[in-house]
């Protein structure tokens, strides 16, 4: 499933920082980036627990959903899974001369749905 979203936080000269990349959910619930080889993001993150976010707001209604996914990214380095995600995985807007894609396995996710400006984080709405 393709859905808008932010790439990992991840920590550049020991402040926050947040690059675009595209992605695609896994079936298993993994979050697969793909990125250039060069990014900045893939050598601040493999091998680290980062932060993703993925949201999606209708400033109209006042309404969306965001939801954090939690994890330890890895860059994918198998060749054969590498080719198979070159022809299934998310596309890059931006080609590359060398691109990778980064595997963010969820440990924690956590999220909510605002509705006409009503948040229904932990909320049950009466049916």
């Amino acid at each position: 499933m393709r859905v808008p979203g932010r790439p990992p936080v991840h920590t550049r000269d020991a402040l926050p920082a947040v690059l675009p990349v595209n992605f695609l959910l896994e079936e298993s619930g993994a979050v697969l980036l793909h990125t250039s080889a060069s990014s900045e993001l893939v050598r601040a993150v493999d091998g680290v627990v980062v932060a993703f976010e993925a949201d999606e707001v209708d400033a109209a209604t006042h309404s969306g959903w965001s939801v954090v996914v939690t994890g330890l990214a890895s860059v994918v380095t198998d060749p054969e899974q590498h080719e198979q995600l070159i022809r299934t995985g998310p596309r890059s807007w931006v080609p590359w001369p060398v691109e990778v894609f980064v595997r963010v396995e969820p440990e924690l996710a956590t999220g909510r749905e605002l509705v006409g400006g009503r948040t229904l984080y932990g909320v049950k709405l009466p049916s």
